[in-house]
């Protein structure tokens, strides 16, 4: 336990002599983002959960300095199989590629291809499948949101003023 609050101590004090700030601390490099990220519109329930989690990291758009365009590959792959070929797991992969453009004049500022998985259980009823296809999908684009934001919060620091 001691040593471990030690190396903490250690890794606290290189990352705060070497300049590190954290990017959503006070004067850090993503607060000039919050509220700022116009995401497009969504065309589907994937960009509906998608928007409402890049939303819910970097606040309700306030005022439209950027613009997040964004499309999805989702696909589902069978994992787990019975002695008689009956599928009852699933992963849902998807994939979405990004990018951040600055609304004023189009100047792309950053955007890349992140990808993940969820998996879901196929083993209830119809109904039980479907609400479980539909969960992993809600999670699926939470943790690429998630990803997403990630990127644009290390690239912020090398955004013009």
């Amino acid at each position: 336990m001691w040593l471990s609050s030690r190396r903490n101590l250690v890794l606290m004090l290189v990352l705060t002599g070497c300049g590190f700030r954290p990017a959503l601390g006070t004067d850090g490099a993503a607060q000039k983002l919050m509220g700022r990220i116009w995401p497009s519109d969504p065309k589907d329930q994937y960009g509906f959960d998608f928007v409402k989690q890049i939303e819910a990291r970097l606040g309700r758009v306030e005022a439209r300095d950027y613009d997040l365009t964004y499309d999805f590959a989702i696909s589902t792959d069978g994992v787990a199989l019975t002695l008689d070929g009956a599928t009852t797991r699933y992963n849902m992969i998807g994939t979405v590629t990004w990018t951040l453009t600055r609304h004023r004049d189009g100047l792309r500022m950053a955007g890349g291809s992140v990808d993940s998985f969820a998996s879901y259980s196929a083993t209830g009823s119809t109904v039980a499948g479907v609400f479980a296809r539909e969960d992993a999908g809600r999670r699926l684009m939470t943790l690429l949101a998630d990803q997403v934001v990630a990127r644009i919060l290390a690239a912020s620091t090398s955004f013009p003023a």
